[in-house]
């Protein structure tokens, strides 16, 4: 009796495991290369389950001579098939003070970008997939503004996409040379009309913080 039931046990994880479906391959370097234009570079790419199906998505920045952009393919499934499809691109600055970093926490795509010169342009974009839909839905996004030598005021922003809840706060310049710092005591909050933002709204970083700066 316990060879039979150790047989039906085996049995049953086998069929257990035979009915599991496939994984859809992670999109490869050609694919994406494929989408590019001549001239064109990957700046960085990043996997994750972007949309919580199970399947692995890619994200990845394309750097051109004078643009640069953000894309993003889901992992699909057809009736017969597996394949990518694509959720959403953004363009970016097309001069950027160095890479951006890209990761993956919890399901949503985090995009951290720093642009401008000597008065920089730190901002941090997160999207998260629609379920039933090949979009990618900007939830949140921080943008600092601030002097890398210290020679001016800054500002900072980190707007709730998702609830519309806006923090802003003016940064106040104080000390000199090495002893240079930032007050970050003026802070005001504020609501935003709560609207969807897919990939392809999503709003510039500089111009955002400008008018959370001024209560909009």
């Amino acid at each position: 009796m316990r060879t039979l039931a150790l047989a039906a046990l085996l049995l049953a994880s086998g069929g257990a495991q035979a009915m599991q479906r496939p994984e859809v391959p992670v999109m490869s370097d050609d694919e994406i290369q494929a989408t590019m234009k001549a001239g064109e570079e990957v700046e960085n790419r990043v996997n994750g389950d972007f949309n919580g199906d199970g399947d692995i998505d890619t994200a990845w920045i394309v750097r051109g001579e004078d643009s640069r952009a953000l894309h993003v393919q889901f992992a699909a499934r057809g009736e017969y098939d597996m394949y990518h499809e694509p959720a959403g691109s953004a363009d970016l600055d097309p001069f950027p003070l160095g890479p951006a970093e890209m990761t993956v926490s919890k399901g949503v795509l985090v995009v951290k970008d720093l642009t401008g010169g000597t008065t920089a342009i730190s901002a941090t974009y997160r999207f998260r997939g629609e379920k039933m839909k090949p979009k990618m839905r900007l939830i949140g996004l921080d943008a600092t503004l601030y002097s890398r030598t210290y020679a001016h005021d800054g500002a900072e922003m980190s707007w709730n996409v998702l609830t519309g809840d806006v923090i802003a706060t003016k940064m106040k310049l104080i000390g000199s040379g090495e002893n240079a710092n930032y007050d970050k005591s003026a802070v005001k909050r504020f609501k935003r009309p709560v609207r969807a933002y897919y990939m392809e709204d999503t709003p510039d970083a500089e111009e955002t913080l400008d008018m959370a700066m001024k209560g909009k």
